[in-house]
């Protein structure tokens, strides 16, 4: 006799490409206030996953560059618990003096974070979970210590019709950096059909209370995304 081949799941390459109108940071308060492309792909084994995260103007003269290493540390059908931690590299425009004259540079922040992250599923289309955010600089100017904390909700999979899904992402979270301090609340909604790999998503952010320079007290955007997800598999 002979036995059947079997196959097992190996690694899992996944990733959303989007272009938006106004690119948030990873903390919605901050924007490029311009439009953006928005590339997040993920490499995960087993409980380790690499997640790059892209957020760059078309000229690449503003945006963020995070490279993410994530571990699950557990990992149930209801709970689980992730921590993180990555580099991140933040391009903004500063204005130099060469020669007698101002000219504007495109210049490169560079930070180190960590985040730890509970999260329960509630019911399969209902799930909370919390993230304590902190990264701290790598430079003597700018922003250098920010610490956030995140509390989601999660509604997703909400069937509109035979194809068309809704997800809604409701978040309060509190922000301090260098002594100022900000409370928000971040809705972000998607809308995508059951065969087709684009979406559209947007996402509005409310200040409820803030002292953070430059802070905006509404601010929104639009985006078209595609996503994909391709699994790797090992004959045994």
């Amino acid at each position: 006799s002979q036995t059947p081949d079997s196959t097992q799941i190996t690694s899992i390459f996944s990733g959303t490409v989007g272009i938006t109108n106004n690119g948030f940071s990873i903390i919605p308060t901050f924007s490029l206030n311009h439009p953006a492309a928005i590339m997040n792909f993920s490499w995960r084994k087993k409980r380790v996953s690499f997640d790059p995260d892209i957020r760059l103007v078309p000229d690449g003269s503003k945006g963020g560059l995070i490279f993410w290493v994530r571990y699950r540390l557990i990992e149930r059908k209801k709970f689980s618990l992730r921590v993180g931690g990555h580099p991140a590299f933040t391009l903004i425009r500063s204005s130099v003096t060469d020669n007698g004259s101002i000219k504007e540079i495109t210049e490169m922040l560079r930070f180190l974070a960590f985040e730890v992250v509970p999260s329960y599923q509630i019911t399969p289309h209902v799930g909370v979970s919390a993230m304590y955010l902190q990264g701290n600089a790598l430079q003597n100017h700018g922003p250098q210590l920010t610490r956030v904390l995140f509390l989601n909700t999660s509604f997703s999979n909400l069937k509109l019709s035979q194809n068309l899904r809704l997800d809604l992402f409701p978040t309060i979270f509190f922000l301090h950096t260098d002594g100022y301090r900000g409370d928000y609340f971040t809705l972000t909604g998607s809308l995508s059909h059951k065969k087709w790999p684009f979406s559209l998503q947007s996402t509005i952010n409310q200040t409820f209370n803030s002292n953070v320079p430059g802070n905006q007290n509404f601010m929104w955007n639009v985006m078209v995304a595609y996503s994909f997800s391709r699994q790797y598999k090992r004959v045994k």
